[in-house]
């Protein structure tokens, strides 16, 4: 039954998008999800509206990849001895409604997706560009410039979440895999923000529960989330951006804090650093999770420039806390860089390279650090279609003995083949 519900859902979506290809499809507020939504970040925000009646964007994603990857570690058992094929194709339904004058929703299914194969709803929330369903004119020279969220939804702490494979939508990430610390998480909650000649602002507070329940009561405090930032394109050469984010949850002793482990889609390096019994890092292959469960700070601050065809953007993050039964804070830091080149008709090709750089303490107090060089291009055959390839070197650096990642390194070639419309 559930394999006809996601067949019947994903063959009414491809048919119902192609019916309205040819109409004009974009929304106010929005974030297109094709090569014109490259290198944006929080949606545009214009005051500007489009709105004439209720309209229904439906839109979604597939990806596929082959991977060539070998990995090795000093440990045993032996870990799996990978081959080189196709992993599972994964697949995302979006579906976008203008609901009144500058209110607009957003819902992602993940139709398939290397963890949790069956159907299921990432999440969703509501997006307030503008108050004239209270009244006409209500609040509006305010509104101009600000904008509220609310939703189940993802948070929008640091910049790199923009900037990730989302399952299937795979369109914006020019590399394979993801960072190594993913700070990524859905929760419910609200964000508010104000946009102003190039500066933004956003504060926001969650319940702090990736899984929703009732039964936990006085288990789990409320996430903070803070962003400020400057954006703007300087010339017609020229962009610089600029944001520091903040995120705080005082304690979470329920199921605890989800904020580098909540991807439950899975990661891009199937099978990696697991061995032969199925123990190790599963479906969040070549992640770091440091594992501050029931406390945690983090700051992350991310640096964006591209002159012409050049870009780069930047991380440093650093996150302290520990989990319940620790008495003192771990911290944990990770670098990264990233340089890309885009060339050729409205930039279709790039080709780079991305460093990415993680250390800190292991719950039994030692100090570790794992790196992973990325080097790759891209070729956008059309707006909607991005073929890519990578290699990739990952490196896990004095890991206790008894820890599968002891002496742990993969390393191999990656082909990536994403739609997204």
């Amino acid at each position: 039954m559930k394999k006809i519900f996601k067949h019947a859902i994903l063959a009414i979506a491809l048919f119902t998008g192609l019916s309205f290809y040819a109409q004009n499809r974009d929304l106010d507020n929005f974030r297109q999800p094709d090569q014109r939504g490259i290198n944006d970040f929080e949606a545009k925000k214009d005051s500007a509206s489009t709105f004439e009646s209720v309209k229904l964007r439906i839109g979604g994603a597939s990806t596929l990849q082959f991977q060539g990857l070998s990995q090795d570690h000093d440990g045993t058992p032996d870990l799996i001895d990978l081959g080189s094929n196709f992993n599972l194709a994964t697949a995302n339904l979006d579906l976008d409604l203008a609901i009144a004058k500058g209110v607009r929703m957003h819902l992602r299914t993940y139709l398939s997706s290397q963890h949790h194969t069956e159907t299921y709803v990432k999440g969703g929330y509501f997006q307030i560009d503008n108050l004239d369903f209270v009244s006409e004119g209500f609040l509006g020279n305010f509104m101009q410039h600000a904008r509220i969220k609310i939703g189940h939804m993802e948070n929008n702490y640091g910049d790199t979440h923009f900037r990730r494979s989302d399952n299937a939508m795979t369109l914006y990430n020019p590399f394979v895999g993801n960072y190594l610390m993913d700070s990524f998480t859905t929760e419910v909650g609200a964000e508010f923000y104000y946009f102003c000649d190039g500066w933004l602002g956003m504060v926001g507070i969650t319940n702090g529960k990736l899984n929703q329940n009732v039964t936990d009561k006085d288990q789990t405090s409320p996430s903070f989330l803070a962003k400020v930032g400057y954006d703007s394109q300087i010339n017609d050469d020229f962009r610089f951006r600029l944001t520091g984010s903040l995120f705080h949850s005082a304690h979470n002793n329920a199921r605890g804090i989800y904020l580098y482990s909540g991807d439950r889609a899975g990661s891009r390096y199937y099978s990696v650093m697991t061995d032969v019994d199925g123990n190790g890092d599963g479906f969040r292959g070549g992640r770091i999770n440091p594992d501050l469960k029931n406390e945690m700070t983090a700051i992350m601050i991310n640096p964006f420039l591209k002159y012409q065809g050049l870009e780069f953007f930047g991380v440093f993050e650093y996150a302290e806390g520990k989990k319940i039964a620790e008495t003192d804070n771990r911290s944990w830091t990770q670098v990264a860089g990233e340089l890309l080149y885009r060339f050729g008709s409205q930039e279709n090709l790039y080709i780079g390279a991305r460093y990415n750089n993680v250390s800190g303490e292991l719950q039994g107090g030692d100090d570790v650090s794992v790196n992973r060089y990325q080097f790759g291009a891209g070729w956008f055959m059309t707006k909607n279609v991005l073929m890519k390839a990578e290699y990739v070197k990952q490196t896990y650096k004095d890991y206790p003995a008894a820890d599968i990642h002891a002496g742990g390194k993969f390393k191999g070639i990656m082909l990536e083949a994403a739609i997204s419309f």
